[in-house]
């Protein structure tokens, strides 16, 4: 199984999945276990950005990680917007664990002010938007060198989206491939 757990305290990262709570697009639970998954590679990058987050102070908090094929599909029929949803006929690089969703927080928790909330599927999404506050751009900009020295590549439509470089060179994986399930 090349999908591992991600979560405390292997990793120092802070879970909040998204899609398993009515805070997302569908507004509705997408997951009914709030339960963090990476392929090998990006977890060793992640690894190395929680290294570089803590130099800074910061802490990672991550709102979507592995996202299952049929999970993808749930969105995708909400919202089949492909500036900022994989088509799933072609796959995710989420529904391969190649993919990471996050922001960097506070050494109280607090998140960084980024300028949108999570899944915002609007141009002030878009990285190095000018629209922007100072604070925001400089908080973004943070984080794009963090996950970029790391190791990651990034998706320019979206801050919080950073995902491993070829992703597509990865299987799809459904929800029945996880020891224990999202959905």
């Amino acid at each position: 199984m090349e999908l591992i757990e991600i979560g405390p305290p292997t990793y120092d990262v802070v879970i909040s999945l998204a899609y398993a709570t009515a805070a997302n697009i569908t507004g509705k639970p997408i997951y009914r276990h709030a339960r963090c998954y990476l392929h090998r590679e990006a977890a060793v990058r992640l690894s190395k950005a929680i290294g570089l987050a803590a130099v800074l102070g910061y802490r990672l908090k991550i709102f979507d990680a592995f996202r299952p094929s049929e999970a993808q599909w749930v969105l995708w029929n909400k919202d089949p917007n492909p500036e900022f949803l994989a088509d799933p006929r072609h796959g995710s690089p989420h529904s391969r664990g190649a993919a990471v969703d996050l922001t960097l927080i506070d050494a109280s928790g607090v998140e960084l002010e980024m300028g949108t909330r999570f899944d915002d599927f609007t141009p002030r999404a878009h990285h190095a938007n000018p629209a922007l506050s100072a604070v925001a751009q400089r908080n973004r900009a943070i984080l794009l060198g963090i996950m970029t020295a790391a190791g990651w590549d990034f998706y320019r439509n979206e801050w919080w989206h950073y995902q491993l470089f070829n992703a597509r060179r990865y299987p799809l994986y459904s929800d029945s491939a996880l020891p224990r399930g999202l959905m």
